[in-house]
């Protein structure tokens, strides 16, 4: 079973999130800030982490990069943002995001990147 950390201040959408990926067969996990993501990967196996960019304290950006300064932890990264612009979305990607989507969000849409994400080879 695949598993999900995911990152935002939005304690509902954590919720809805976590509730809705459990149910279609996921093990989910989340945390409501950026602070401390990585303490959490160190200690629990993530495939994937669903990330919002703008969060007080650590925004998105902030984690990916500690993320990837981690030796052996390197889940695959959604971008889940209400702020949405082209630089956002390719200083995402330059830091490792697979891929990169705007809320509000179609949850079937969300879980067919979810799948393909996980399923595609580093």
């Amino acid at each position: 079973m695949e598993s999900i950390l995911i990152v935002d201040d939005d304690i509902n959408l954590c919720n809805f999130l976590s509730d809705e990926l459990s149910a279609v067969g996921y093990e989910t996990n989340y945390l409501t800030d950026g602070e401390n993501v990585a303490e959490f990967l160190k200690e629990n196996k993530t495939d994937l982490i669903l990330l919002d960019l703008n969060m007080p304290g650590k925004n998105g950006f902030n984690v990916q990069s500690e993320i990837n300064i981690q030796p052996g932890i390197k889940p695959k990264i959604i971008i889940l943002t209400a702020h949405s612009d082209v630089k956002s979305a390719i200083e995402s990607a330059r830091l490792g995001a697979s891929d990169f989507l705007c809320k509000p969000y179609n949850f079937n849409e969300l879980l067919s990147t979810i799948r393909k994400v996980i399923q595609k080879k580093n």
